[in-house]
Protein backbone atom coordinates (compact mmCIF):
# COMPACT_ATOMS: atom_id res chain seq x y z
CA UNK A 1 0.00 0.00 0.00
CA UNK A 2 1.25 3.49 -0.82
CA UNK A 3 0.44 6.62 1.16
CA UNK A 4 1.22 9.94 -0.49
CA UNK A 5 1.04 13.16 1.50
CA UNK A 6 0.55 15.48 -1.47
CA UNK A 7 2.35 17.24 -4.29
CA UNK A 8 1.96 14.39 -6.75
CA UNK A 9 1.50 17.21 -9.32
CA UNK A 10 0.42 15.07 -12.28
CA UNK A 11 -2.61 12.89 -12.98
CA UNK A 12 -0.26 10.60 -14.90
CA UNK A 13 1.97 10.09 -11.83
CA UNK A 14 -1.14 9.49 -9.70
CA UNK A 15 -2.25 6.81 -12.17
CA UNK A 16 1.21 5.21 -12.29
CA UNK A 17 1.45 5.05 -8.49
CA UNK A 18 -2.01 3.50 -8.36
CA UNK A 19 -0.81 0.75 -10.69
CA UNK A 20 2.02 -0.17 -8.32
CA UNK A 21 -0.14 -0.73 -5.23
CA UNK A 22 -3.29 0.38 -3.49
CA UNK A 23 -2.87 4.15 -3.17
CA UNK A 24 -4.19 6.62 -0.60
CA UNK A 25 -3.23 10.23 -1.30
CA UNK A 26 -4.16 13.77 -0.31
CA UNK A 27 -4.11 17.02 -2.23
CA UNK A 28 -0.94 19.09 -1.98
CA UNK A 29 -0.49 22.79 -2.64
CA UNK A 30 1.18 22.02 -6.01
CA UNK A 31 -1.53 19.58 -7.13
CA UNK A 32 -3.42 22.08 -9.31
CA UNK A 33 -4.22 19.36 -11.86
CA UNK A 34 -5.68 17.14 -9.12
CA UNK A 35 -8.10 19.58 -7.45
CA UNK A 36 -11.41 17.74 -7.16
CA UNK A 37 -9.65 14.39 -7.64
CA UNK A 38 -7.80 14.14 -4.31
CA UNK A 39 -9.21 15.13 -0.91
CA UNK A 40 -7.34 17.65 1.27
CA UNK A 41 -7.60 15.27 4.24
CA UNK A 42 -7.99 11.52 4.38
CA UNK A 43 -8.79 9.38 7.42
CA UNK A 44 -8.62 5.60 7.24
CA UNK A 45 -8.33 2.58 9.40
CA UNK A 46 -5.60 0.12 8.49
CA UNK A 47 -5.42 -3.16 10.39
CA UNK A 48 -7.13 -1.53 13.39
CA UNK A 49 -4.88 1.55 13.39
CA UNK A 50 -6.56 4.93 12.77
CA UNK A 51 -4.51 6.97 10.34
CA UNK A 52 -5.00 10.56 9.16
CA UNK A 53 -3.28 12.21 6.22
CA UNK A 54 -2.89 15.89 5.39
CA UNK A 55 -0.40 17.73 3.21
CA UNK A 56 0.40 20.88 5.18
CA UNK A 57 0.69 20.58 8.95
CA UNK A 58 1.38 24.30 9.36
CA UNK A 59 4.39 25.92 11.06
CA UNK A 60 6.70 23.68 13.07
CA UNK A 61 6.00 25.71 16.21
CA UNK A 62 2.92 24.20 17.84
CA UNK A 63 2.61 21.47 15.18
CA UNK A 64 2.36 18.54 17.58
CA UNK A 65 -0.45 20.07 19.61
CA UNK A 66 -2.23 21.31 16.47
CA UNK A 67 -2.18 17.87 14.79
CA UNK A 68 -3.25 16.18 18.03
CA UNK A 69 -6.27 18.50 18.30
CA UNK A 70 -7.22 18.32 14.60
CA UNK A 71 -6.90 14.53 14.39
CA UNK A 72 -7.73 13.59 17.99
CA UNK A 73 -8.96 10.12 17.01
CA UNK A 74 -5.91 9.23 14.89
CA UNK A 75 -3.15 6.95 16.11
CA UNK A 76 -0.89 8.14 13.27
CA UNK A 77 -0.83 11.38 11.26
CA UNK A 78 1.11 11.38 7.98
CA UNK A 79 1.91 14.77 6.47
CA UNK A 80 4.23 16.32 3.92
CA UNK A 81 4.72 19.84 2.52
CA UNK A 82 7.97 20.75 4.27
CA UNK A 83 10.01 17.87 2.75
CA UNK A 84 11.65 17.60 6.18
CA UNK A 85 11.59 14.03 7.51
CA UNK A 86 10.09 13.81 10.98
CA UNK A 87 9.17 10.96 13.30
CA UNK A 88 7.85 12.09 16.65
CA UNK A 89 5.22 11.24 19.21
CA UNK A 90 2.87 13.81 20.66
CA UNK A 91 2.41 13.90 24.45
CA UNK A 92 -0.72 11.74 23.93
CA UNK A 93 1.33 9.12 22.04
CA UNK A 94 0.12 9.94 18.52
CA UNK A 95 2.77 9.20 15.90
CA UNK A 96 3.33 12.25 13.67
CA UNK A 97 5.23 11.24 10.57
CA UNK A 98 6.64 13.16 7.62
CA UNK A 99 8.60 10.90 5.26
CA UNK A 100 10.39 13.76 3.51
CA UNK A 101 10.54 13.53 -0.29
CA UNK A 102 12.03 11.01 -2.72
CA UNK A 103 11.89 13.56 -5.56
CA UNK A 104 12.63 17.03 -4.13
CA UNK A 105 14.92 17.03 -1.14
CA UNK A 106 15.14 20.84 -1.05
CA UNK A 107 17.51 21.74 1.80
CA UNK A 108 17.66 18.20 3.17
CA UNK A 109 20.92 16.28 2.80
CA UNK A 110 19.21 13.34 1.05
CA UNK A 111 16.02 12.26 -0.70
CA UNK A 112 13.83 10.15 1.57
CA UNK A 113 10.65 8.15 1.94
CA UNK A 114 8.93 6.51 4.88
CA UNK A 115 7.87 3.02 5.81
CA UNK A 116 5.09 2.24 8.26
CA UNK A 117 4.57 -1.35 9.34
CA UNK A 118 1.46 -2.24 11.30
CA UNK A 119 1.52 -5.35 13.47
CA UNK A 120 -1.54 -5.50 15.69
CA UNK A 121 -1.66 -2.15 17.45
CA UNK A 122 2.10 -1.64 17.07
CA UNK A 123 3.19 0.76 14.32
CA UNK A 124 6.84 0.58 13.40
CA UNK A 125 8.09 3.57 11.44
CA UNK A 126 11.24 4.46 9.63
CA UNK A 127 12.47 7.20 7.31
CA UNK A 128 14.72 5.70 4.65
CA UNK A 129 17.27 7.73 2.73
CA UNK A 130 18.04 7.28 -0.96
CA UNK A 131 21.28 9.20 -1.41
Amino acid sequence: MLLHAGDIVSALVLEQLGQLAQLHAVLGNNDVELVGVLPPVRCLELAGVRLAMVHDSGPSRGRSERLSRRFADADVVVFGHSHVPLEERSPSGQLQFNPGSPTQRRAQPAHSYGVLEIDGQVVRHEVRYLD
